[in-house]
């Protein structure tokens, strides 16, 4: 039985995701660790193919270039929205401000800039635009559960 990640396998790992300057973003090393099916959607794509090939027991650091992770900034995710909007607020740039959303029910923005009318909000992830080291350390792989799908 291959203990090699790739797709119909369920994966249990430790791993860290860092900007190009080291910053750590997210971790669960020294915690619970993550287990997930390739293709379920809790991880991303780009993050889920560069683990392919990997095999259980070992470490690895990958590089996820903004394309097979977080996507590239789109410029029609900045919206400028009147000012008055935030009369309640003490607003900065760089604040993050959580807007309700009739598709998934709250949207967050970044602030990127204030004018006198309009405030300029980026609803691009945090992340996109961005390379990502991603260090992991696969605890297990094993076969999804074959017994309640079809042998392919």
């Amino acid at each position: 039985m291959s203990k090699l990640i790739g797709p119909g396998k369920t994966v249990t790992l430790f791993f860290s995701i860092k900007l190009e300057g080291g910053e750590l973003v997210d971790s669960n090393f020294g915690a619970t660790p993550a287990t997930f099916t390739i293709g379920d959607g809790n991880m991303l794509e780009g993050f889920e193919k560069a683990l392919f090939g990997l095999e259980e027991g070992t470490e690895h650091s990958l590089k996820i270039l903004p394309e097979n992770g977080f996507g590239m900034p789109n410029p029609s995710n900045i919206h400028r929205i009147p000012r008055s909007q935030f009369a309640d607020m003490e607003i900065e740039e760089g604040l993050v401000v959580s807007f309700s959303d009739p598709a998934s029910g709250e949207l967050p923005g970044i602030i990127t800039s204030i004018g006198e009318d309009k405030v300029a909000v980026d609803f691009n992830h945090p992340l996109a635009g961005k390379s990502l080291q991603f260090d992991v350390e696969i605890i297990s792989v094993a076969d999804a559960s074959s017994s309640s799908s079809p042998a392919e």
